[in-house]
């Protein structure tokens, strides 16, 4: 095999004197006057031509030396590139034409697809231009450039494209896909990414509506961080407001030495319930509760003391989930921006923005049927004020080109408010800074309704996360696993199975519908089930442990050993390793995190189709040792084992090497 490097180089600097070569006449071509007139149009069309073969180049001289890096490619993007510019050579008369490359759903109608010639004969129609889209699909294809793509199209039905990969360039991603491992796509520009979610109520247990946001959320940031992007992990946690009068007054009164000994409390949601009992029925203690947390705003040491003691008990217990589920994020609550909101006041009423109704300060953002209440009547700030402070800061502070929201859907009309008011007072256009909800359904019982307790009280999701470790471990003594495994393997699979099978069950669904939870589909090791998909790659990390092939020895044959792919199922496999690349940047552009579970489910399957038919090791029937290992297709094995092991990492999923 030839060095990759002098390749891409040489190939480099061909097109680098092609680009120039091209410049020069492109420039000659744009003085006409040096013409006679019969030949104007056609040199018009040339010139037309000579520029989107230009563009083609410096294109694909970017790309080139994204390939000859470490970089995996989007070779959906590529195509895209490539027919684009085919398309509009094709019908320059069209403007903005459709562009529809998908991978074809069945092997008879090649890799890839484009079935744009049809809706473009219908754009053609409703200029009085009545074209086949055949005729269309043949323009298109004749103005597709030389590549390293494309081995053949072929015209099917009433206008689409087949698109057949060339089996070198396959051969040649998945060798550098297994050189230098699961790498990401060459990043055109690294984008600052702030994802807002988790965040709980201080003083209250966490439940399964915090479980959602903290797993969607989680995924999210391990995506963008897998990108190549900078990311700000936030938990935007609830620790302020006229809740913490009561819990301060009720500490002073239960904990009165709490300024010099830590209090002992053990249950904070007992704790909570109290306060609100003696809150509601006791109106000298609702007098005090007022009266602290006008000392808490002022900021007097004693009560900002008290308040950190009780956000401090809540912490260490959101930090045993965090620490359950591997979550890392940084704690910015409502607190962090009370001076900030003064300033966000201030700003919409110079900008006139303000209206007064009914001694409420509310700002009407256009096209929103309910307004935003900035200053409450009695003078205090409220949740939207806080959105607003927050935002704002996340823009011209943080600097975020990127900011996402996770929470629950219920709360989508809110943020299109917030985001529309910002908006108005011109903090961002949407077309540079992304500022969206990603909203989630809520979790649901096997009965269908809200998931609750029997005595019909939320779930604590510590409660959840237990009795999941012990399903799981009641699973693995099932398949007899305990009398296989050390102890420490067996901790290892147990948590490896129950947090990743509660994870797996809400991110496979589409985070935008309630779903259904339930352990016993969880842990069912057939179908689309984190258990399934954790056994496979295990089995499939055991399989050069049959072969007796090292580390260095799998390395070397990658090195060294050409992917032949001549088998319809390494076809199938290799095609379906290469699209890893596309799934993530359609998560990137809709954040349905779904699509990589359904991607990694089909990667299995498809494996097992092509471990079933095709062999990898021989082993003699009588004395067991190996007889004979086929080299590119351990490279296979080795190639899914790896791309599964990224996608369940960005998924949140810890996979063990034994199980």
């Amino acid at each position: 095999m030839c060095d990759p490097v002098t390749e891409y180089t040489a190939r480099l600097q061909q097109q680098e004197r092609e680009i120039k070569s091209l410049s020069a006449e492109i420039e000659r071509l744009k003085h006409p006057q040096d013409f006679t007139s019969e030949g104007l149009d056609e040199l018009r069309e040339e010139n037309s031509r000579l520029k989107y073969r230009l563009n083609i180049l410096k294109k694909s001289l970017h790309e080139e030396s994204a390939y000859s890096s470490k970089s995996m490619i989007n070779i959906n993007q590529r195509l895209q590139g490539i027919f684009g510019g085919a398309i509009r050579v094709a019908c320059p008369e069209l403007e903005n034409p459709p562009l529809a490359v998908t991978p074809s759903q069945q092997a008879k109608f090649g890799d890839y697809q484009c079935n744009s010639a049809m809706a473009m004969a219908q754009m053609l129609k409703t200029k009085t231009q009545k074209v086949n889209p055949r005729e269309i699909a043949e323009k298109i294809i004749k103005n597709i450039p030389d590549n390293e793509l494309i081995e053949k199209t072929e015209i099917a039905g009433p206008g689409f494209i087949n698109i057949h990969l060339k089996k070198t360039f396959v051969s040649k991603l998945l060798t550098n896909l297994l050189v230098n491992g699961v790498q990401p796509p060459a990043l055109e520009k690294r984008k600052k990414v702030i994802v807002d979610f988790s965040s709980p109520n201080i003083a209250k247990e966490m439940h399964v509506g915090h479980l959602r946001s903290t797993i969607i959320g989680d995924s999210m940031c391990r995506l963008f961080e897998f990108l190549g992007h900078e990311v700000l992990r936030l938990n935007h946690v609830g620790d302020w407001g006229t809740q913490f009068g009561m819990l301060i007054a009720h500490l002073q009164d239960m904990f009165p030495d709490y300024l010099s000994v830590s209090p002992p409390i053990g249950d904070l949601q007992a704790f909570y319930k109290e306060s609100k009992k003696r809150f509601d029925e006791d109106e000298e203690f609702k007098k005090r509760a007022y009266q602290c947390v006008v000392r808490l705003q002022s900021k007097e040491p004693d009560f900002i003391k008290a308040w950190n003691l009780i956000c401090d008990v809540s912490r260490k217990e959101f930090q045993k989930v965090y620490d359950c589920l591997g979550i890392h994020l940084l704690e910015r609550g409502e607190s962090y921006y009370q001076d900030l909101m003064t300033e966000v006041v201030k700003e919409f009423e110079e900008k006139g923005m303000v209206d007064l109704d009914e001694g409420r300060k509310v700002v009407f953002p256009p096209g929103q049927s309910i307004p935003l209440t900035v200053v409450k009547s009695d003078g205090g700030y409220t949740y939207d004020t806080s959105d607003l402070a927050a935002l704002r800061q996340r823009i011209f502070d943080e600097k975020g080109d990127i900011i996402i929201y996770v929470t629950d859907s219920g709360q989508a009309v809110h943020f299109q408010v917030v985001f529309a008011a910002a908006q108005m007072i011109g903090w961002y256009d949407p077309k540079v800074i992304r500022v969206e909800h990603a909203g989630f359904g809520v979790v649901l019982g096997e009965d269908k309704k809200k998931f609750k307790t029997r005595s019909g009280d939320t779930v604590r999701l510590m409660d959840l996360l237990n009795e999941g470790l012990k399903r799981s471990m009641d699973k693995l003594k099932e398949k007899e696993r305990d009398k296989v495994l050390t102890p420490e393997e067996l901790s290892q699979a147990q948590r490896a199975v129950a947090f990743g099978c509660i994870k797996y069950a809400d991110l496979s669904h589409n985070r935008i519908n309630d779903y259904v939870f339930s352990f016993d589909k969880m842990l069912d090791d057939r179908g689309n089930t984190a258990a399934y998909l954790l056994y496979a790659f295990t089995r499939i990390r055991s399989i050069a442990r049959l072969a007796n092939l090292d580390e260095a020895a799998l390395r070397k044959a990658a090195e060294t050993c050409e992917m032949v792919l001549d088998h319809e199922k390494e076809w199938k496999l290799g095609r379906c390793l290469l699209r890893f690349p596309e799934v993530l940047q359609k998560i990137q552009d809709d954040l349905l995190l779904h699509t990589l579970c359904d991607y990694l489910y089909e990667l299995a399957t498809t494996f097992t189709e092509f471990y079933d038919t095709c062999y990898c090791v021989e082993k003699d029937r009588q004395t067991g040792e190996v007889v004979k290992v086929n080299m590119w297709r351990m490279l296979l094995c080795e190639a899914t084992a790896a791309v599964m092991a990224k996608g369940f990492d960005i998924l949140g999923l810890t996979p063990v090497q034994r199980m």
